[in-house]
């Protein structure tokens, strides 16, 4: 062999080595990456479960019985599970208010009354809407006022049949016909509504019940392909125009499963609304859910809690890393068929109702058999007792800690629990975010802010809330304004607020954007308050001015805008801001005591003020303005 051609040899051996080099360090350019899913794409929109009943016809059969398929609809007689007869009167002693659901043809009602010995000196009667539930746990009850939806204050409470005060409502909470229904309760109750923009609870529509894209998502690409002829074999290979939850590896299978049934503190990511997850993504990259952790209490679970109380168990755990142990199962398409995931009992397609008890018992006994030598170890007796129905005693029927008068299975799956155990001090150790081992600070500071400002924890919260929020230099007070003057208006900390505002050149200019959850229309108003309660009231109206122009179809942003707009004598824009909030939601009471009170102290007019504040009191007789 020649010099020269030993040199070629060694020049291409080294190019070679190089290409090798290359491509392991930036696979993605050698490699043909996975392919996406259309429905995460942009582009891909809904189509609604009527087109996918057209193809679908038997699975939309048995989905609709299914309590998903019956989360919520019309408050009709045959949606209705309750009882209507003399025991449905309820009382709250707190309130001194009494409450009885009754039909009026085909309409349902609840009346609100008061009593003073026998005379009823007080009443309100309000048309229910919608019942959400499907009636295995509990019928509530929605309200609507021009697309504005509220609970009402009746529940009915199905294991017992019973109503009651809802949950959230007991113990002198009630808030009677006020509690709005925001996107974060109608977005897992229902299929995604349309929010009015610059509202909190305005829908221009409801959809009746949980739908098909809810797990399976947009599927507008999924009917193009179909009818265009493009068809998959998906005994052998995934259909990519769509998300069968069943072919997504086990943290994307478990995440569309946990969007709703993770039950907890939810804190959105910076620019995403309720709107955004879809099957097939990360639910992390759209929201962290928080939860409390106490020692004790071991048995104790929430109402929706079954994703999160899956992946505590054993089973989950133990069958989860066999799975992930085994690379080969990854060339599957159902590489977490074996795995104890949420579909692994639960077919989705079909009511829990209509499923055999058996087939819960043959998921545990494909692990737990004689073969394997793991069987259970309980006394023959208690077994024969309970019909060698493992559920009874490893994922028992216990109260909600959430809900009263509601048992659900738990589903950590465990060794019963001893009364020593149950009777255990539960104490509080602090939060973490349950479907994400790393949040970040933002997030858990308004996971703190939360747990203070809707769960009625003490104000503790807050503190704990300020270590995840920096303020030592101006770019941090920038980067947390919205925070910083959450946090301290909730301490009723006024100077501080305006302190943090001052530091934050041209911040009105920057609080601009109408989101669906308000963010910056709240921040404005809570700048505002701040301002009037130090006296600034210059300052203040600009503030409210700026929450109003935000959220305009939110009557409390609204109200509070006309009010100091009318303590600077700007009446006649202040008359008609109140008008239009009576027009958009007249049930808000607030605005027709302002009204009332320009027509007695501007314009001298009695009769029309004492007409405006009957209106008021009609709507809640115990309004002390």
């Amino acid at each position: 062999m020649s010099y020269k051609t030993f040199r070629v040899i060694v020049l291409v051996f080294f190019i070679f080595l190089l290409i090798i080099e290359l491509q392991c360090k930036n696979p993605t350019t050698i490699q043909e990456s996975e392919p996406n899913y259309s429905s995460l794409d942009t582009s891909t929109h809904y189509v609604g479960m009527g087109q996918c009943k057209q193809c679908h016809q038997s699975i939309y059969e048995t989905y609709i019985r299914t309590g998903m398929g019956l989360s919520i609809d019309n408050a009709t007689s045959k949606k209705s599970t309750a009882r209507f007869d003399s025991h449905a009167v309820v009382y709250d002693k707190f309130s001194d208010f009494y409450y009885r659901p009754f039909w009026k043809n085909d309409s349902l009602y609840i009346r609100e009354y008061r009593l003073k010995g026998r005379d009823t000196i007080y009443q309100r009667i309000e048309a229910v809407q919608y019942i959400v539930g499907s009636g295995q746990h509990t019928n509530s009850h929605i309200y609507s006022v021009n697309g504005y939806l509220y609970q009402a204050p009746l529940t009915f409470y199905t294991q017992q049949g019973k109503w009651d005060l809802p949950p959230g409502f007991e113990n002198g909470s009630n808030s009677r016909f006020s509690r709005v229904i925001g996107l974060e309760c109608l977005s897992c109750h229902n299929g995604y509504p349309q929010i009015v923009p610059g509202s909190e609870n305005q829908y221009s529509a409801v959809p009746k019940g949980i739908d098909c894209e809810r797990c399976h998502g947009p599927g507008s690409q999924h009917v193009s392909d179909k009818q265009s002829g493009k068809l998959i074999d998906i005994a052998k290979e995934i259909d990519y125009s769509i998300v069968n939850p069943s072919k997504l590896p086990i943290d994307l299978q478990m995440d569309v499963c946990q969007r709703c049934h993770i039950q907890g503190n939810a804190v959105l990511k910076e620019g995403k609304s309720f709107y955004d997850f879809k099957p097939g993504m990360k639910l992390s990259d759209v929201m962290d859910v928080f939860m409390p952790v106490y020692k004790g209490g071991k048995d104790e679970h929430i109402m929706a809690s079954h994703a999160e109380r899956l992946k505590q168990s054993k089973c989950y755990i133990n069958t989860v890393e066999k799975i992930n142990a085994n690379p080969d199962l990854n060339l599957s398409l159902k590489p977490y068929k074996d795995a104890l995931t949420c579909i692994t009992c639960h077919n989705p397609h079909i009511s829990r109702l209509e499923t055999a008890k058996e087939s819960f018992n043959i998921t545990c006994k494909s692990c737990h058999s004689e073969q394997s030598h793991n069987t259970c170890s309980e006394k023959n007796s208690l077994l024969v007792k309970n019909n060698f129905n493992c559920v009874v005693c490893h994922m028992p029927e216990n109260k909600t800690v959430d809900i009263p008068h509601v048992k659900v299975h738990d589903h950590r799956i465990m060794i019963p629990v001893s009364a020593s155990e149950k009777k255990e001090v539960k104490e509080f150790i602090g939060i973490v975010a349950i479907n994400n081992p790393d949040p970040g600070n933002e997030s858990k500071a308004k996971a703190y802010i939360n747990y203070y400002e809707k769960f009625n924890f003490d104000i503790s919260m807050l503190d704990s809330a300020l270590i995840y929020i920096k303020s030592n230099i101006p770019e941090a007070i920038d980067a947390n304004i919205k925070l910083l003057v959450n946090v301290y208006f909730l301490k009723k900390e006024y100077l501080k607020v305006i302190g943090y505002v001052n530091q934050s050149q041209n911040l009105i200019s920057k609080l601009n954007i109408q989101s669906f959850d308000n963010e910056d229309a709240w921040t404005c108003y809570r700048i505002a308050e701040s301002y009037y309660y130090t006296g600034d009231l210059n300052s203040a109206i600009t503030f409210y001015r700026q929450s109003f122009k935000l959220a305009p179809s939110d009557p409390k942003f609204c109200n509070e805008y006309a009010e100091h707009l009318a303590m600077f004598g700007n009446i006649e824009e202040a008359k008609s801001i109140f008008e239009k909030i009576i027009e958009m939601q007249p049930d808000f009471a607030p605005a027709y005591c302002n009204l009332g009170f320009i027509y007695l102290s501007r314009f001298n007019n009695v009769y029309r003020a004492d007409e405006l504040t009957e209106s008021a009191l009609l709507l809640d007789p115990d309004y002390e303005a």
